[in-house]
């Protein structure tokens, strides 16, 4: 069993904190089937969804993206934008209607750099979502291996 996603904010961040983040965001809407970005272009911003469901993928060689997550309220869509070469790893597009909260990343870095706390706290928020992320994804291979018949018994 999944243990409480780090990806939906208020599981990982002080009430106090989610409001000090958001001052560098705005409000977003997105229609169905909307693009938020796509694998190896510039991760400039990133999402906090307000309500709705972003899908997460990537692209497969010869195939259809694959799907690699779904996100709802209160998850963080894109972890890109802090780590340099700040590109995108993989692609997002809104399965449902979307609101969500946007936030520019070089002003969140900029922010981070300015308030060391404050700059920890986000960057140790993102690591846990990464972390889960990797998690998720790697049980998801295993599943997926598995039915293929990729696992040898002895």
């Amino acid at each position: 069993m999944r243990t409480l996603s780090p990806a939906r904010l208020a599981n990982t961040l002080t009430a106090h904190d989610r409001k000090r983040l958001k001052e560098h965001g705005h409000e977003a809407n997105f229609l169905e089937g909307t693009r938020l970005f796509e694998e190896g272009s510039v991760a400039d911003r990133f999402w906090i969804v307000r309500s709705g469901t972003v899908t997460l993928d990537m692209r497969v060689p010869g195939r259809k993206p694959a799907l690699i997550e779904r996100l709802g309220p209160g998850e963080l869509v894109g972890w890109s934008w802090l780590l340099r070469p700040y590109t995108w790893h993989n692609s997002a597009e809104a399965e449902t209607p979307v609101r969500a909260y946007e936030f520019n990343a070089v002003t969140v870095r900029t922010a981070m750099d300015a308030d060391p706390a404050f700059g920890s706290l986000i960057g140790n928020w993102v690591t846990s979502v990464l972390a889960y992320r990797l998690q998720g994804t790697r049980l998801r291979l295993l599943d997926e291996y598995a039915l293929h018949g990729g696992v040898d018994t002895v």
